[in-house]
């Protein structure tokens, strides 16, 4: 296994250049893990399939979806690309590399915890900021238009809260500077963790059910439901800054009216 992948990586740094595969690569990865996993709950909620799993009733119209395809196109290629393509030459002054050999998983594990945890911090509070009256009015609600949110809604919001949030994800690695391989893996579990978080269905199979600070689907979408002064649940991945914070009040207390209301 360890061959294949080093093999397809040479494959690539041969016949690309560290610029495109650092800005350019990372865009058609990004776009491919993002759509991939987002799309099909488009189609779950459209059929009804898994709908005992889902967390709302309410199920988004068409037209609301496809706006926010349409929308996610345009900020992906008039923002996300052209911040991917100027913040190149950050990670290479920060060390970012794409030789072989690839770094061992010694050193690729410990580094995508450490992304997730300062992820999360720094997240929470710019998050927090964000829902104060002014930047929530004319910045954030683009994102909160989705009360009912599905995958694709994730990356749905207003272009200066992209550069704003975005901080959030690529500090640790401007920080460590690390090879681009674990660049691209931190990515793509990035993604699809936040995907997952908006995907508006609490499924039994979800990494909630088995690591309790995990935040997951059910803790967000009761963010995305109420309204902006009252929503708490800041956090992107994890639940611990919340409760450290007592941000988590409302949603604790609705998870205890639940368990009373099963067990009589």
């Amino acid at each position: 296994m360890a061959s294949l992948l080093e093999s397809g990586w040479l494959y690539l740094i041969t016949h690309f250049s560290d610029f495109q595969l650092a800005s350019l690569g990372s865009f058609l990865l990004h776009e491919s893990i993002f759509f991939l996993s987002g799309l099909p709950f488009i189609f779950i909620e459209r059929t009804g399939l898994l709908s005992k799993y889902k967390i709302q009733n309410k199920v988004n119209t068409a037209a609301a979806q496809e706006k926010c395809i349409l929308k996610l196109l345009l900020y992906h290629f008039c923002v996300n690309l052209p911040l991917m393509m100027v913040s190149y030459p950050v990670f290479r002054f920060m060390g970012m590399r794409s030789t072989l050999p690839l770094p061992s998983w010694k050193v690729v594990v410990p580094q995508i915890i450490s992304y997730f945890v300062l992820e999360d911090f720094v997240f929470y509070w710019g998050h927090r900021i964000l829902h104060t009256k002014w930047l929530y009015k004319h910045v954030h609600s683009v994102h909160h238009e989705y009360a009912t949110p599905f995958g694709l809604t994730s990356e749905y919001a207003h272009p200066a809260e992209i550069l704003f949030l975005g901080f959030a994800t690529i500090v640790g690695p401007a920080i460590t500077g690390p090879h681009l391989f674990t660049l691209w893996l931190w990515m793509m579990l990035r993604v699809l963790e936040t995907v997952e978080a908006h995907c508006g269905y609490d499924f039994p199979w979800t990494l909630s059910k088995v690591l309790p600070i995990y935040g997951g689907a059910d803790f967000h979408d009761y963010h995305h439901r109420l309204l902006y002064t009252k929503s708490g649940n800041y956090s992107s991945t994890f639940t611990y800054m919340d409760w450290l914070f007592g941000t988590d009040k409302g949603y604790q207390k609705l998870k205890a009216l639940k368990k009373e209301e099963e067990s009589t």
